[in-house]
């Protein structure tokens, strides 16, 4: 199969995972049930970084990336509204430039279906591959099946996104279109100024994503795995592969590295001799704590590109973009705006107390996820970049990583998401 590793993985026993998100504690349990003996290697520990403060929707059917036709003739008034969902660090722009030109290369019909054809098969089922990945973890408990519903002003706004939508049927999804009344039958919650909804069941949400990835974690340390807090340097090499990941707190052996680290991939694949183009998305979110009213399901406000997920005591409110880089400190201004946004979507909300996030997506400038074997070394892995879907693609990611170390050869093409493309 195209893409699949070129060498007799099975033999690789012991896995060293590098990063422990959604994405390297789902690698490290599909690798424990295969019989691997894996460490989770994290410099925060698992569930710390931008798995914990992500929207928290298993949100399937968001095989759309950010760079759809037009959005380039959008991009400047965008960034001079201060109630838009884009934001940039200005200061951060010319580090930026050859990035967001590789980015905004892919504002095409073609690239964008080419790009949401290749999210859909990492995304499409992520219900389900997070039911089997949490089976029998103790992680159940958060995991909730729900709908997901896109909401709008009115229909005309809903057709304005025809071409988003049409990529989605394109893909196999279907859903339920909800007029002013059906919708206010469903959840009568939100605004009457929302007269619009597009409701797409099989969809899921996670009450409590930090808690959800340290269970998972706390699964593979429980069934014989380690979980190491430290910083990882580099790769000691021998004959051609990896044979240990060099770290703050020593060298852990390995016969397989699994590089998950998220937006800090990016330096450890220099080490590989990779040059792969990636930026830090900057998402936030707000929590309101004990709110008066709770939606029924998990919900995508078009307009300002938020999601509104009920998780468990507390609403999350969370999206946006900033292009800003590692290391500046939060903007004011997202955070003012979510808080906004939300009180005008659900009138009369009041809550106890608010807690502020901010975190860094992984954005790989062709929005398509590095999944597969590095280039020119054996017994290395990748699995990053996945923006603002990790955690609904985190599971089948995980179980395609693990097959291709411990010999079952996942039954996807993994062309479109190999780390040659950037070697």
């Amino acid at each position: 199969m195209s893409g699949a590793s070129t060498h007799s993985a099975a033999a690789a026993r012991k896995v060293a995972v590098i990063g422990a998100g959604i994405i390297g504690v789902s690698t490290a349990v599909w690798l424990q049930r295969s019989g691997c003996e894996v460490t989770l290697i994290d410099r925060l520990g698992p569930g710390e970084g931008t798995s914990y403060g992500n929207g928290g929707i298993l949100a399937s059917c968001s095989v759309v990336p950010v760079t759809v036709p037009g959005l380039l003739r959008k991009v400047p008034s965008m960034l001079m509204d201060p109630n838009s969902p884009l934001f940039l660090r200005w200061s951060y722009l010319p580090k930026l430039l050859p990035f967001l030109r590789h980015y905004l290369s892919h504002c095409s019909a073609e690239e964008t279906t080419r790009i949401a054809s290749a999210l859909s098969a990492v995304i499409g089922d992520s219900l389900e591959q997070h039911q089997a990945l949490a089976k029998g973890t103790g992680a159940e408990k958060w995991l909730v099946p729900s709908d997901y519903l896109f909401l709008y002003d009115d229909r005309s706004k809903f057709e304005a996104d025809s071409f988003g939508w049409g990529l989605r049927k394109a893909n196999g999804f279907s859903w339920q279109e909800l007029d002013a009344d059906a919708f206010k039958a469903y959840d009568p919650v939100f605004s009457q100024d929302l007269k619009f909804a597009a409701c797409l069941s099989g969809h899921g949400r996670i009450a409590d994503p930090g808690r959800y990835v340290k269970d998972l974690a706390d699964w593979v340390v429980k069934n014989g795995g380690r979980s190491v807090k430290a910083d990882v340097t580099d790769f000691r090499k021998e004959d051609g592969a990896v044979s240990g990941v060099v770290t703050d707190q020593g060298v852990i052996e390995c016969d397989s590295a699994v590089v998950t680290a998220g937006v800090w991939s990016g330096p450890l694949t220099k080490k590989l001799g990779m040059n792969v183009p990636l930026e830090s998305e900057r998402g936030y979110h707000v929590e309101l704590i004990e709110p008066s009213v709770m939606p029924r399901s998990p919900v995508m406000v078009a307009s300002g590109k938020y999601v509104v997920t009920p998780m468990d005591g507390r609403l999350r409110v969370a999206g946006l973009v900033e292009f800003g880089g590692l290391d500046a400190p939060a903007s004011r201004r997202p955070i003012e705006l979510l808080l906004e946004n939300i009180s005008k979507a659900i009138p009369n909300l009041t809550w106890k107390e608010t807690r502020e996030w901010m975190g860094h997506r992984p954005a790989v400038s062709d929005s398509i996820p590095v999944i597969g074997e590095a280039p020119g070394l054996k017994s290395v892995f990748m699995g990053f970049g996945h923006h603002h879907i990790g955690l609904t693609g985190g599971p089948k990611t995980g179980r395609v990583l693990a097959g291709l170390i411990s010999g079952d050869r996942p039954n996807i093409d993994l062309s479109a998401y190999a780390p040659a493309r950037f070697a």
